[in-house]
């Protein structure tokens, strides 16, 4: 159903929205924190029922995020994109009504004018091009997309040494926008407006960015892969599963943390399920994500 499951958010002069395209995904913990059995899960009973089962089992959501700053307009990521063959099934040749919900979420996709990727894993990447004809093409013709310079050359270094991971997203995703001449390669601190900037959050991969947004004494942060799973406000310095380094993925969580503890920041998590975002509260000697 075409806006079932957008939310929309004000930082603010700042309006922000999230458009889901896999929802409420059930699956093991393990597959994000080796040491994530059921009986570990259940430890956090702040996690159910939005983040966890009862049972344990996590849940986890596949989305991206929309802002309106000054004179931008800002697609933050864009997930698996339709037509696709990836490594996993459950991602291969979705249909979804994305493009219909950006639109009714006040977005439509011709008044896009950046395209931010806090990282270039296929998940992340997918709605950059649409397949027309046969051909992939840029979804928002009308956008610059920003992709960072060090997440570039690590991307382009694994294709140059056929490295661990797949590649059919550069193909399809990225590739299309070099060629149409709309992309620019940004530095980790990049300024998208007064309002809206970006800072490292290496790790998951090596270029990795989180986004931060203050507007008229309020504050929040899109976290893009820094952490999967509010589970890791509780065990910050666990190895996740899904990072490149995972020491320094760690290192980054705990940081984070330790930086936005006390500031009353809305964290909003690129991969929670709804409501998607709260604050970091004390949790013993660690954190939990409070929702109110």
């Amino acid at each position: 159903m075409v806006a079932e499951h957008i939310r929309h958010w004000k930082i603010g002069d700042v309006e922000v929205a999230r458009i889901v395209e896999v929802n409420a995904f059930e699956d093991d913990m393990q597959m994000l924190l080796r040491e994530g059995t059921p009986q570990f899960v259940q430890q956090y009973g702040w996690l159910a029922p939005h983040f966890a089962t009862r049972a344990g089992r996590m849940l986890i959501s596949f989305q991206c995020f929309v802002l309106s700053s000054r004179d931008r307009r800002v697609m933050i990521d864009t997930c698996i994109g339709a037509d696709r063959k990836r490594e996993f099934e459950v991602f291969c040749n979705l249909k979804t009504t994305f493009l219909e919900d950006l639109t009714a979420a006040g977005f439509a996709p011709q008044t896009i004018n950046t395209v931010l990727c806090t990282h270039l894993h296929f998940d992340h990447v997918g709605w950059n091009t649409r397949l027309v004809d046969g051909r992939w093409v840029p979804t928002f013709p009308n956008a610059r997309y920003l992709f960072g310079r060090r997440e570039w050359e690590h991307w382009q270094h694994l294709r140059r040494t056929n490295g661990y991971h797949d590649m059919e997203h550069l193909v399809d995703a990225i590739d299309p926008v070099l060629e149409a001449g709309l992309a620019e390669f940004i530095d980790a601190d990049y300024q998208l407006t007064d309002e809206v900037s970006l800072f490292p959050t290496p790790g998951h991969t090596p270029g990795h960015v989180s986004v931060r947004i203050a507007s008229r004494g309020e504050e929040a942060v899109i976290t893009g892969d820094m952490m999967h799973h509010p589970i890791q406000f509780a065990v910050p310095d666990l190895p996740a599963n899904f990072d490149m380094d995972k020491d320094q993925g760690a290192r980054t969580r705990r940081a984070f943390m330790e930086r936005f503890q006390d500031r009353k920041a809305l964290i909003i998590g690129s991969h929670f399920c709804d409501p998607t975002s709260g604050w970091i509260e004390r949790d013993g000697a660690a954190w939990k994500l409070a929702l109110k």
